[in-house]
């Protein structure tokens, strides 16, 4: 179970497989295993695969100092070269994919490939910004209500119908979400990564979905306007956490994307 100092912090991570590395970044309220636990395994015959825990996650431990892009992109980087010799691949999700964007641009030599899913730009908009306060006051105010936003929100209709009734109790009963999520919330309602986007030179390539409530897909799109010669995929009639049950399309794509050649 290894550690990495970075930024006064105790950075938690898992390594498995050998090979490149690719590293796998969690979203808001995730970690490791919650996020990637079902993915990590189809890579690591070939590949070294890297699951940094950012602050307020897993067993990654700071001084409770208030979350910064620059921060936990700095937490992944320091995970990054302490499992495995650069340049690596780089997946993030949701906030996670907010701080890969920021460790490709910051450390063009470190990341060979870029891959973003259901990311965005910024929170300077009413309705994210609307969206976050909104998940702030409630997880101050009713945690279990905070549940049900969150997972009303980040799951499609279709997905939840097929929980059924006894699935949407299960996850309600779920000790989620972690104590450190609040300060992740916070960072969900600051983020603007737009000046850094433009310098991004690792190929990359932006999936989002089109039945996302929780990080709309003009997220995404944003985000392959900003990156220079970027690629968006729109995986149509999903949420944002609907290939937690079935990540078989995201390990496709992004098994095709990392290992085509560089033209």
């Amino acid at each position: 179970m290894p550690f990495i100092s970075a930024q006064d912090t105790r950075v938690h991570y898992e390594v498995d497989g050998q090979g490149p590395g690719l590293v796998l970044v969690h979203g808001m309220g995730g970690d490791a295993e919650k996020v990637f636990g079902n993915v990590f395994g189809h890579f690591t015959g070939t590949r070294t695969v890297v699951r940094p825990n950012f602050s307020g996650s897993g067993q990654t431990t700071d001084d409770g100092r208030d979350l910064s892009v620059d921060g936990i992109a700095e937490q992944i980087t320091a995970a990054t070269r302490a499992a495995v010799d650069g340049p690596v691949d780089l997946l993030g999700f949701s906030l996670g994919a907010v701080a890969a964007a920021s460790v490709a641009a910051r450390h063009p030599e470190l990341v060979r490939r870029l891959v973003l899913v259901a990311g965005w730009t910024d929170s300077t908009g009413p309705r994210d910004r609307f969206y976050f306060e909104t998940a702030r006051e409630l997880l101050d105010t009713d945690r279990e209500l905070f549940k049900r936003f969150s997972t009303l929100t980040g799951f499609g209709a279709a997905a939840l119908d097929r929980f059924g009734h006894e699935g949407l109790a299960h996850s309600l009963a779920d000790a989620w979400p972690p104590p450190g999520i609040a300060r992740q919330v916070d960072l969900g309602l600051n983020v603007d990564i737009r000046p850094l986007l433009p310098t991004i030179t690792a190929p990359s390539l932006v999936i989002g979905f089109t039945d996302d409530n929780m990080i709309p897909i003009e997220g995404s799109r944003r985000l392959h306007a900003a990156i220079p010669d970027s690629r968006l995929i729109e995986i149509e009639r999903q949420g944002h956490m609907d290939w937690f049950a079935d990540p078989s399309e995201l390990i496709a794509l992004t098994r095709d994307f990392i290992d085509t050649p560089r033209a």
